[in-house]
């Protein structure tokens, strides 16, 4: 006979009851259900979309590198095609940086079009001669002829990179009058090089703007600032011709530039006559002696007399003012007489020939013999000494 359930139990037949619907654990015996290591529920495993460790997606790299490249606006082309490129890649591996990658893009092609219409408009090539003009001020010193300047400390010796622009009327330590361009496109020629290139055309160009001698102080002497190998690399090839005070500290003040822009045409007549005279006796040879070179000596005379000759006769071929034709054509006279002199030491068999015409020569055009012609000119009328200037007429 069966024994029937006690009242109210829902228990089916069967030895355990049903799982409960609503129940996430597996039940035990009895409706118990299994417990975990400390009581409590077992462990589920983490899924990956919950896990604690889980990192997040890598950002693009060349997203980064295109909003780079697009917000400095260079190589817009280049930052343009790698943010195509990283849109690209983040849709296919499901990496970070799209905002990047968009805004490189808009940069990048706007970038683009500035520089096509540069281009087209001839912009770029506007921008790239004042990029190199900048580069080249930067290694190099930007003056022109006529203008003066003070150098750092005062010196117009050692490097410098700067120097301070000033009027030429006040105190000033240098001023310009010739600058020159150096040839060659090669590496850096060496300090020697260009020291000595300087050297011979400054010196030769200080007559074009200082045409009196005689008006430039005794103490003033020719300096010149050279490109660098620094500034070489960069393009810089020029030679600025520069007077400065050969006392350390000193300076200058007033202009030394007495030129066509300066000078009457009377006295640009006389003082380019007198050039050529000048020219001819800054030719002397090496040897102090006529015994140790007499063969260039006599070459030397042979320049001087030539010169000599040229001199007299632009003085004879210029119409000059009432008050100077008397001295001029006297010096004139002096002149043609030098000449003969001259060119007899050019003849001379030895040394001591030599010696005895260059003194009567040399006598016949000293500088003091032009005094009279010079103050009827209106220009300078003292001398320099021989241990500033050498011969000047």
């Amino acid at each position: 006979m069966s024994i029937p359930p006690p009242p109210g139990s829902q228990q089916p037949d069967g030895r355990y009851p049903p799982p409960s619907p609503y129940s996430p654990y597996p039940q035990g015996p009895y409706g118990q259900q299994p417990q975990g290591p400390y009581g409590g529920p077992p462990y589920q495993p983490w899924t990956q979309g919950y896990s604690p460790y889980n990192r997040p997606a890598a950002v693009n790299g060349l997203a980064i590198a295109a909003l780079v490249l697009g917000i400095l606006c260079f190589l817009p082309g280049v930052g343009l095609v790698l943010g195509l490129v990283a849109l690209a890649q983040i849709r296919k591996r499901g990496e970070r940086g799209k905002g990047m990658a968009i805004a490189g893009c808009v940069l990048s092609g706007l970038g683009l079009a500035l520089w096509t219409l540069a281009l087209v408009t001839g912009g770029a090539a506007e921008f790239w001669k004042g990029f190199r003009d900048g580069a080249r001020d930067g290694a190099s010193i930007s003056l022109k002829r006529g203008e003066c300047f003070n150098a750092p400390g005062g010196s117009l010796e050692g490097v410098t990179y700067d120097v301070d622009k000033v009027p030429c009327d006040g105190e000033h330590d240098g001023e310009v009058f010739a600058s020159f361009r150096l040839g060659g496109g090669g590496s850096y020629p060496g300090d020697t090089s260009v020291t000595d290139r300087a050297d011979e055309r400054c010196y030769g160009l200080q007559d074009g703007y200082a045409m009196d001698g005689w008006a430039v102080p005794g103490d003033v002497d020719v300096y010149y600032l050279t490109p660098t190998r620094d500034s070489w690399a960069l393009g810089d090839r020029e030679v600025t011709c520069v007077f400065g005070n050969t006392h350390e500290g000193a300076g200058l003040t007033g202009s030394l530039r007495n030129d066509e822009t300066v000078l009457d045409a009377d006295q640009v007549a006389y003082l380019k006559a007198a050039h050529v005279l000048n020219a001819a006796m800054d030719t002397a040879p090496d040897a102090e002696y006529v015994e140790d070179d007499l063969p260039g000596h006599k070459a030397w005379a042979r320049r001087v007399a030539a010169a000599l000759e040229k001199q007299a006769g632009m003085l004879r071929g210029h119409d000059w003012p009432a008050a100077a034709e008397k001295p001029v054509t006297g010096l004139a006279g002096d002149l043609d007489k030098a000449r003969v002199e001259w060119a007899k030491a050019a003849r001379a068999a030895d040394a001591d020939g030599f010696y005895a015409h260059y003194d009567k020569g040399f006598k016949l055009i000293d500088p003091d013999r032009t005094v009279t012609a010079r103050k009827a000119l209106g220009l300078t009328t003292t001398p320099p000494s021989e241990d500033d200037t050498g011969l000047e007429v």
